[in-house]
């Protein structure tokens, strides 16, 4: 179950990979239902990406998949092709949104936003690291 502690934890590592980067960011966890557990902004990250951190953690929850592996399978032709556009808009397609696992089951999600793709999914992947 994602607790407070748990997600404090989380947003933690995930504040270290950021520091060691260079890239302030912002990160947000939910939990099980897609509810969000916590949230941080690090100094200077941009204000545009905390709708983003949070909509990445939702959409990794939302469907259990990684926001990058989604957006691979949601480009022109693929299967989900148009899946950004349902949710009320909050599906986000490109990387940064992880899957939180324990035994198999999701149980949460991670969501990064405020770099690059690729920086986005090493701070989320990093982040997880704290769950275990």
């Amino acid at each position: 179950m994602m607790t407070m502690e748990k997600a404090q934890k989380i947003i933690e590592a995930g504040i270290a990979k950021a520091k060691e980067i260079g890239q302030p960011m912002n990160i947000a966890v939910v939990d099980v239902g897609a509810n969000l557990t916590a949230f941080m902004r690090m100094d200077g990250a941009w204000l545009g990406s905390i709708d983003i951190a949070i909509n990445k953690a939702f959409t990794a929850k939302a469907f259990d998949i990684s926001t990058l592996e989604l957006g691979r399978n949601s480009q022109p032709g693929d299967q989900f092709f148009g899946i950004y556009v349902s949710n009320h808009d909050r599906v986000m397609i490109f990387a940064g949104g992880v899957p939180i696992k324990m035994n198999g089951k999701v149980v949460g999600a991670v969501g990064v936003s405020g770099g690059s793709g690729e920086q986005d999914q090493a701070v989320a992947e990093a982040a997880i690291t704290a769950w275990s």
